[in-house]
């Protein structure tokens, strides 16, 4: 819910590309994120950014903004090859820091910034924030409560069609900033939307203790006009094994028909949700039983009831359905309310490592067992 406090804490957004407005969509919602400044390094585009949104730059520079000690919490929505130089910077300048996917673009580095932010008492996360989505939460709440019996086995699908084959050229942010096709399929799929259902799976489930993962790039060139100068997977699937005895498939791609569903298969029935993308995405229950010697899933299916967040006003009409700043309120509101964030640094290095080992399974299968670990994350008062 809404942040109790009466205070907002101050911010600082470094990058206004085309996911910067997504963030801007939900902002205003929660109070407890005051904008202080934003930067880019394109003049053009902070200027069109900040016009569009009717907000004032109000710093000339990344070192204008780590320097100014009322500035406490730093938005990191860079390119992801600079999320790792920034997002130290704004540690070493003792800013807490809430970064988008990735938290960095290699383990070693991802380690380096949650040992930094431990050392200096700062406070970091990384995107998505879907765990905190009323979706994902009632999810948790059926599981907790065993609605369909003990959950063993996961599938979940993040397929977003043959976007290459797409008018991704026309595709512009609120404020008119193209889609970053370049730097997306230099990322890959993988690293991009992973995480939306890894950050569920170990807040379900605890900490993996291992990933077998193959990945592909099934289109190399992308029939981009520009060559890209990396290659990164366009397909990928894995095998999450969790120390609590749950296995999850998980499969990504930007080449199969969209479809973003995840399905927990409990020995009493089914419990699925069809997009996690939409935070206030209905959660089902299909019921099993038995006929002769079959068992039969029925085809209707019940909701479970999805909990309350409250946000302040309205969300603007055509706004994404994910609301990106629901995670830096929920880190800002930690901090001020002295109390363990939920997408704390120690979780969100679980989920990178699991993501890269992902990633880094390109054209081989790999059996990849992983060596860090989080104290299990409890549920907010309002989902309980």
């Amino acid at each position: 819910m809404v942040s109790e406090v009466e205070i907002g804490m101050r911010v600082a957004i470094i990058g206004c590309g085309f996911v910067a407005d997504y963030y801007l969509q939900s902002l205003p919602c929660y109070p407890v994120l005051e904008l202080a400044a934003v930067v880019d390094r394109d003049a053009a585009r902070l200027a069109r950014f900040c016009g569009f949104h009717r907000i004032q730059p109000l710093a000339r520079s990344l070192d204008e903004v780590l320097g100014d000690p009322r500035i406490e919490l730093v938005l990191n929505l860079t390119n992801p090859d600079s999320h790792y130089v920034i997002s130290r910077a704004a540690l070493e300048a003792g800013k807490h820091v809430y970064s988008e996917k990735p938290l960095a673009m290699a383990l070693s580095e991802a380690r380096e910034l949650c040992a930094l932010a431990k050392a200096r008492g700062l406070e970091l996360a990384s995107a998505p924030s879907g765990i905190l989505s009323e979706t994902a939460q009632s999810l948790w709440k059926a599981l907790r409560e065993r609605v369909v019996g003990e959950v063993r086995l996961v599938y979940a699908e993040l397929d977003d069609g043959l976007v290459h084959r797409m008018p991704y050229r026309k595709w512009l942010s609120d404020s008119g900033t193209p889609w970053p096709y370049k730097d997306e399929f230099e990322v890959g799929c993988t690293l991009e939307h992973a995480g939306y259902y890894v950050t569920w799976l170990t807040a379900f489930f605890g900490p993996a203790r291992g990933v077998t993962a193959f990945s592909s790039s099934i289109y190399p060139d992308k029939e981009t006009e520009v060559p890209l100068e990396r290659q990164s997977p366009d397909f990928s699937v894995a095998c999450i094994h969790f120390a609590s005895g749950v296995t999850a498939r998980l499969t990504c791609s930007i080449v199969a028909p969209v479809d973003r569903r995840i399905r927990l298969f409990g020995d009493r029935g089914i419990l699925e949700v069809a997009d996690c993308w939409n935070y206030r995405e209905p959660v089902r229950i299909r019921r099993m039983f038995n006929v002769r010697r079959k068992t039969i899933v029925t085809p209707w299916t019940r909701r479970y009831p999805l909990p309350e967040y409250r946000i302040a006003g309205k969300l603007p009409r055509g706004a994404n359905r994910m609301q990106f700043a629901r995670g830096p309120a929920e880190v800002a509101a930690s901090i001020l309310e002295r109390r363990r964030s939920g997408l704390p640094a120690d979780f969100c290095l679980h989920n990178t490592e699991i993501v890269l080992a992902i990633q880094n399974a390109l054209e081989a299968h790999a059996a990849y067992p992983l060596t860090t670990s989080f104290e299990p994350l409890q549920p907010p008062s309002w989902a309980r």
